[in-house]
């Protein structure tokens, strides 16, 4: 099998280019306009506060900082607001005597943001009491010593099982989910009915990859306008081709359980090969436009933009940057067939805070209710499941969030609502997403596993591809350097 690679004249680059800066653009717009303003006080109280502790200045007793990424929602964002609340009811109960916390958000890359907090930490070059972290990252962080065991009641039964899990590490609590996230299908139901699809509604979901490759074919027997392929997604050598990959592996029949309990690798050829068999034909060009080899998030979300797919895997947050895009009756969305994996952040303390008490009480208070139905309501994915109640109260009273309220008709926030302010779509299709998904293998040394599996899949994505065989054994080969294994320590 061939398979050519993307290639772009000048004029399409252009174009594509162009199309992506639009597509950001309306995001950010979306995102501003979702999470409204009044924080930014408190962004540049922990920016400053962060450059000091950065530079080894001596803290305040009473100040407490939280490590994290950037905030997707934008400047005074959703997590600005809620540590602005926690310190807002510090202050009341405790006067001049109220412990403040500050945001400190870390540029660069996800990998980037790792390295600076592993370097920080094991240097002790800076101060950070609450982690803000990937959940791949907590095994690492865990083994290494650089945060401490949590109290088991911040994973409770309200918290979502497969998400609660992220947070654990050789049996103990090391973290508390923040914010979660998963891979979902979006669609465009207009090119679906046009194609002469008798139900172009499929909020339903199609349960296996057979079963959407039906609806492509028919999309590709009378194609839309503008549209090209039936789909695209972030295959890209980056952590999104990792997500694509373990999501046809763990969706393959019989396909490979990568890692045990321990972190240690357990795949086996035949497993491999299943897993690169089920990737192979989801990613086949009759399918998959052919951009996606070279997309990372942004481009895969600037080409469905486009009209170029019927289809886009992404995440969550998507939602609502796609409805400030596209009009009623063009956009919708639903679980991943097969398995999707999961993503988010969790909150955990370092070891080396001199405020474990406090720091623990801000993620408490961050992971509490009331504030993963804020975080849902900005359209983040909620880790509780009282959050997407659809009989409960829980998030009747709307916060200053970007949800709208009722008889203000200056939102500019187009993403479809429940009456409590959250994403239409959430209780039923991001719900169901998240308690069906799948995990990235857990290991302490998941930086090298990701790379290797990266590197190892490359050659899938070339002019002339080896046999599903081949990718296999070199697969297994580069996992068995990169992991520890039952019979076999990793050194390194």
């Amino acid at each position: 099998m061939t398979r050519p690679r993307s290639r772009r004249s000048l004029p399409v680059r252009v174009a594509r280019v162009r199309a992506t800066r639009l597509a950001v653009a309306l995001a950010l717009t979306f995102t501003a306009a979702c999470t409204g303003g009044g924080a930014d006080g408190g962004t540049e109280r922990g920016a400053s506060a962060g450059a000091g502790v950065a530079a080894g200045s001596a803290a305040d007793s009473r100040h407490i900082f939280v490590a994290s990424g950037r905030d997707v929602t934008g400047k005074g964002g959703i997590r600005q607001q809620l540590i602005d609340a926690w310190n807002a009811a510090q202050e009341k109960a405790a006067g001049d005597d109220a412990y403040q916390a500050h945001l400190v958000e870390l540029s660069g890359s996800a990998d980037q943001q790792r390295s600076q907090l592993l370097g920080a930490l094991q240097s002790g070059s800076a101060r950070y009491d609450v982690l803000n972290l990937d959940v791949t990252w907590i095994p690492e962080f865990a083994a290494a010593g650089l945060i401490g065991p949590l109290d088991e009641s911040l994973i409770g039964d309200d918290v979502i099982a497969s998400v609660g899990s992220t947070a654990r590490w050789n049996g103990d609590v090391y973290a508390a989910p923040f914010n979660s996230d998963v891979g979902l299908l979006y669609y465009r139901p207009d090119y679906l009915e046009e194609a002469g699809l008798r139900d172009p509604d499929l909020s339903e979901g199609v349960e296996t990859w057979s079963e959407l490759e039906e609806v492509i074919d028919v999309v590709n027997s009378r194609k839309p306008r503008k549209y090209e392929k039936g789909w695209t997604t972030q295959l890209e050598p980056y952590e999104g081709r990792t997500v694509n990959a373990i999501e046809a592996f763990a969706s393959a029949d019989n396909g490979p359980a990568l890692t045990d309990g321990e972190g240690r690798y357990t795949g086996t050829v035949q497993g491999l090969e299943n897993g690169v068999t089920e990737l192979r034909t989801r990613t086949a060009d009759s399918l998959t436009l052919p951009d996606a080899d070279s997309s990372d998030e942004a481009e895969s979300l600037s080409d469905f933009a486009a009209g170029r797919t019927a289809f886009l895997r992404h995440w969550p947050y998507a939602y609502g940057a796609l409805h400030q895009i596209f009009e009623a009756g063009q956009l919708g969305v639903m679980p991943l067939p097969g398995k999707a994996v999961l993503g988010g952040q969790n909150l955990a303390v370092a070891r080396s805070s001199g405020h474990a008490e406090v720091a623990e009480d801000l993620i408490r208070f961050l992971t509490g209710p009331e504030s993963q139905c804020r975080l849902l309501q900005a359209g983040f994915a909620a880790t509780r499941e009282s959050a997407y109640d659809e009989g409960a109260d829980t998030c009747r009273e709307k916060s200053d969030n970007g949800a709208p309220t009722e008889g203000s008709g200056e939102s500019t926030d187009r993403m479809p609502r429940d009456d409590q302010g959250r994403p239409a779509y959430a209780s039923r299709t991001l719900l169901t997403a998240l308690k069906n998904a799948a995990q990235r293998p857990r290991t302490p040394h998941y930086g090298a596993f990701t790379h290797a599996l990266i590197t190892a899949l490359g050659p899938l994505f070339s002019d002339s591809p080896p046999n599903d065989r081949q990718l296999a054994e070199a697969l297994d080969k580069a996992l068995r350097e990169a992991l520890p294994t039952a019979d076999r320590r990793w050194i390194g």
